[in-house]
């Protein structure tokens, strides 16, 4: 990747981020009033949802402009990683968020069913508000999961589901807050419990996110499938007898690949060199041309 695709994959991730923290601040608005003036404990807790994306996006950008400066010294592979740490700190946000709200849920329902404690029931406003976020979460989270593909973006990807989280988020708001309404002050448990069963929705999410990020920083090799598919490509090469010692890694979005291939030990050291950068351009053709690749020659036994 040159150095000028590079700098337009940042700035387009970082526009694609800016445009979903435009529309987390007018939520974040929308949802407090809305929570506020309605009563409703489901559309304040949906409200800290959006805070956290807010937050989120900043983290995004951050760790973008330090996972796109190119290798030094004490970064010799890269600062790739970075962004898979966006992605992990995205989230553990994201347990935050979901404990925070089921908390609050589980705590109102408990003091009305053990101490009477009444619920107020939630107004029409709330659940309005509701159905505006569903649309605007909706949205932002099908062009930011686009865009992410197009750009091979991890932070995107983890950025896009937790906008699909808050998406779900007011839809269970919505149905909570709709129930009451409809129902009356005695159905308006509905509320809290609305936002309960939206923080599992939100812990799932943040666990498959945290799994995927965790697994990159902690070394695992590439799924088996890539590994199969590097190996037909080493060793379909002319004059490749076998390769073994295969060891991949991801480095952010880029892969790194090392093994050792078998050569027919009577051919020069200049020919075996021409060889070996002739692998690495099908490799780098294949995966992507920042991938890291070392490959190291032994004599055919």
């Amino acid at each position: 990747m040159a150095k000028n695709e590079i700098e337009y994959r940042q700035s387009e991730i970082v526009r694609v981020t800016l445009i979903g923290t435009v529309i987390n601040a007018i939520l974040i608005v929308l949802k407090f009033a809305a929570g506020v003036f309605a009563n409703s404990a489901a559309m304040v807790a949906d409200g800290v949802h959006s805070l956290s994306d807010f937050l989120t996006d900043f983290v995004v950008i951050v760790m973008l402009k330090i996972s796109s400066k190119p290798s030094d010294k004490d970064h010799a592979f890269g600062h790739g990683k970075y962004e898979t740490l966006a992605t992990t700190i995205i989230g553990l946000l994201l347990i935050l968020v979901g404990g925070g709200i089921l908390w609050s849920g589980a705590t109102k329902i408990f003091y009305f069913l053990f101490y009477g404690e009444d619920l107020l029931s939630p107004g029409w406003f709330a659940f309005v508000a509701a159905i505006v976020s569903i649309l605007m979460k909706e949205g932002i989270y099908q062009y930011t999961i686009r865009k992410s593909k197009n750009l091979n973006s991890e932070a995107l990807v983890a950025n896009a589901w937790h906008h699909r989280s808050d998406a779900l988020s007011s839809i269970g708001t919505a149905i909570g807050i709709g129930a009451a309404c409809l129902l009356g002050s005695q159905w308006a448990i509905l509320d809290p419990l609305a936002a309960i069963i939206v923080s599992f929705f939100i812990f799932k999410v943040a666990i498959q996110l945290i799994r995927s990020s965790v697994n990159q920083l902690l070394e695992s090799s590439l799924p088996i499938e890539v590994e199969k598919e590097i190996e037909e490509i080493v060793n379909s090469y002319p004059g490749v007898t076998e390769m073994h010692n295969l060891r991949t890694r991801q480095v952010g979005v880029n892969y790194a690949i090392t093994m050792h291939v078998r050569m027919d030990g009577n051919i020069s050291l200049y020919e075996s060199h021409e060889k070996v950068d002739e692998i690495e351009k099908k490799l780098k053709e294949r995966f992507g041309y920042q991938t890291i690749i070392s490959i190291h020659v032994e004599p055919w036994k």
